[in-house]
Order: structure tokens, then sequence, then C-alpha cells
């Protein structure tokens, strides 16, 4: 007992130390495992050669301290310790994923395997019947489109940021607004509208969504109109600091009603105009909002209620569960007289199964009411998992498809 509690002492310490390390000397990028891979495979790699790289894929001094290592890169899984005694890997119900390979000497065990795509991958690492560490590997993968990267050939949109907090609708909020103008705006013109929510991460010319880079592409092309892009993030409560996980995100995106929309129509959008001299047309046709999981529902959920302010819906991943009694939707959609609104959906089987719904259901239940009630709609199933990166794959295809004539 005093002596598991010792290694963990140590443990922590080295943790400490790493990150004080880290924090004077910047994070270094992980080392690739595609090396340690390729090594594995050959028949000719020396144990001494072996020993080096598995040392410098998963950090000397971790793993001679008694940490397990565990990486994934892209499909490749790998695990790696220090330890006199053989070592395996197993599933939750104790099925062998495979045998760590001793390598040298010392005590040294690596095991390399490649995944399937769209897994999740419930692991523990194990020695002598003592479970060492447990874990889980996500894998999604998907081939980017070209309109993800930007292109020199392409004129760049300038994105503009500021922080709003004068709000009635949902007082002491506090939440940053990204503003998207087209390259090839005129001043006195009236663009179309399209309205993110989450919205920081989805407008990051770098992040995972890539939002403005995919419009520039498009615009450029005339594949889609000119469009001012508003990009909203839900509201941090005061103290809460700008990377903070937003405390509001749910009441504001999952409650049903008019109280988002009228945050966006009422507050933000003048708020815009007012900043940047900016205006764009009223005709709900140029009109879209979009958002991912709550971001989703509360895109439906602003358009439901408002569609002569927005006349196209972008959702993936929709939470039309009952977070906040979103669940009500499918039932609704088929009774309500149709609405003039043009409906993009995509969610994939992997998605969130839990105590408020199945995700994968509740999109189809909404595909299948939107069909039914005779909307404008599509929608993408297929194997992704909640997130966006299987949007970020779609967008450009979602998009075309949105914006059509």
């Amino acid at each position: 007992m005093y002596r598991h509690f010792f290694v963990l002492l140590l443990l922590c310490i080295a943790s400490f130390t790493s990150l004080g390390a880290q924090e004077k000397t910047g994070v270094k990028k992980p080392v690739s495992l595609i090396p340690l891979r390729d090594a594995f495979a050959k028949s000719d790699t020396g144990p001494e050669a072996l020993e080096t790289l598995v040392f410098r894929t998963f950090g000397r001094q971790n793993l001679l301290m008694g940490k397990v290592g565990a990486r994934m890169e892209d499909r490749i899984a790998a695990w790696a310790l220090v330890n006199p005694s053989p070592a395996r890997v197993i599933d939750p119900k104790g099925n062998l994923i495979g045998e760590l390979k001793p390598v040298g000497d010392k005590g040294l065990q690596v095991l390399v395997q490649e995944l399937p795509n769209f897994t999740n991958f419930t692991y523990r690492v194990e020695v002598g019947g003592m479970i060492l560490l447990a874990g889980e590997f996500h894998v999604e993968i998907y081939q980017m489109p070209p309109e993800w990267t930007a292109s020199k050939d392409i004129p760049v949109g300038k994105i503009e940021h500021f922080e709003f907090s004068q709000s009635k609708i949902f007082p002491n909020t506090v939440r940053q607004v990204s503003v998207y103008v087209p390259a090839q705006y005129q001043a006195g013109t009236k663009p179309g509208l399209f309205v993110w929510q989450d919205g920081t991460r989805h407008c990051d010319p770098n992040g995972q969504m890539r939002a403005t880079v995919v419009m520039d592409h498009l615009i450029a092309r005339k594949l889609m109109p000119l469009v001012i892009g508003v990009f909203i993030d839900p509201g941090r409560k005061p103290g809460q600091k700008p990377g903070d996980k937003a405390a509001n995100r749910g009441f504001e995106y999952d409650s049903l009603g008019d109280a988002y929309v009228r945050l966006v129509t009422e507050e933000i959008l003048p708020e815009v105009k007012k900043r940047y001299s900016l205006d764009w047309s009223d005709d709900p046709t140029l009109r879209a909002i979009a958002g991912g999981s709550s971001g989703g529902i509360c895109a439906f959920t602003a358009a439901w209620e408002r569609p002569d302010q927005f006349g196209k819906v972008l959702s993936w991943v929709g939470s039309f569960v009952n977070l906040r009694g979103g669940h009500v939707y499918p039932a609704l959609v088929r009774k309500a007289e149709r609405k003039p609104l043009r409906v993009y959906l995509l969610d994939g089987r992997n998605d969130l199964d839990n105590p408020f719904g199945n995700w994968p259901i509740a999109n189809l239940n909404m595909a299948a009411a939107l069909k039914f009630a005779g909307y404008d709609y599509r929608f993408d199933y297929g194997e992704c998992f909640h997130g966006s990166k299987g949007m970020a794959a779609s967008l450009p295809d979602a998009l075309r498809w949105l914006w059509r004539p």
C-alpha cells in the first residue's frame, strides 16, 4: 500500500516538473508515431535503435519512472512501459487486444497497432492482473476537401472581433462575436447573412471547421452568394475567462422559444451594423443560421420561431433530444403548417446515446418529419461521432446545397 502511494507521489512530482518545464520552454510537438510503426514492421531494426525510438516517442523519464505511455496518431495506436513482467492490452470485457513486445533486456515493452476508422477503442493496460492504465482512443478520420485550405488564388475575407456584454435578454453574460466580411463586399450593398453558433471556433481559419475559408472559396467561385458572417459565442457568466466553457450555453441553445433568436436579431445584429457600418438583405431566403450539437437545435429553433428572419438552417449532430424539451420537434414539424425553411442535417451512427436520448435516432426522426411535412431538406447520415469533424469534411458540399438557387 505504502509502496503504491510512493510511486503515485513520484509520478505526480514528475508531472508537475514536466508541466513547469513546458511553461518555461513551450509545449513541444509530439513525436510522430509513424517511424515507430515502420520500425516495428521491419525485421532488421536492431533492439538498440528500437529502444532509442521508443524513449524518444514516449519520453525516457516518464517510462523509467513507471508511467505507461499511450498515444494515438491517425489510426496508429501505441502503448509502452518499463516493467519486468509481461504486459498486455485488453478490452473492457477482458478480451486480449495485444501483448506488449519486449525491446532489449531492461523491461521495456511496446505494442503498436493500426485501428479501424470510426471506432471508439476502449482499452486497459494490465500487468500480472493489475490494471496500470485505462483509456479510450477515438478514431474518426476524413479526407478533407480542397476548400478547407486557403489558396493564394482565392481572395480572403476580413474577420473582426468584439465582446458583447450588454444583453437584456440574457443579462449578466458576456460573449465573443466575430464578423466575417468577404473580400468582394462593397459598401452600400445588401448581401446575404450567415449566423453561426459557437462562433469563435468555427471562424478560426486554422481550426476544425474553417467556415470562413470555405466561404472564401465558394463565394469566389460563385457557388454561394456574397454573405456577411456573424459568429456568436454562447454567454459566459461574470468571472469566467474567455477560454472557459460558457456557463450559459445549454440554457441559451437547448431551450425552446424565441429568447435566443431575439438576442440575435434585437441585440447582436444591430450592434454589428453599428460597429462596422454593415447591412444585409431582409430577404429570409438570403439569411441562414448554423450550429452543431446544442448549437444545431438552437439554429433550428431560431428559424422555426422566426422564419421571417432565417430561411435556411445548417445543423450537424443536432441535440434534438430531451435536454430542455427539444425531443418534441419531430412531432411539432409533422403537425404544424409547413414553414418556408430549407434545412440541412448531418449526423452519424456513432453519435451520442445517453440518458437524454439517442442523437442518431433523434436526427433520423427529424429528417423523417421534414420529409413527411414536405420541407426542402437534406439529411447526410454516415459514420460521424459527436463533434464537428464530419461537418468540416462535408461543409463545402453542404453550403453549395443550402445556398443553391
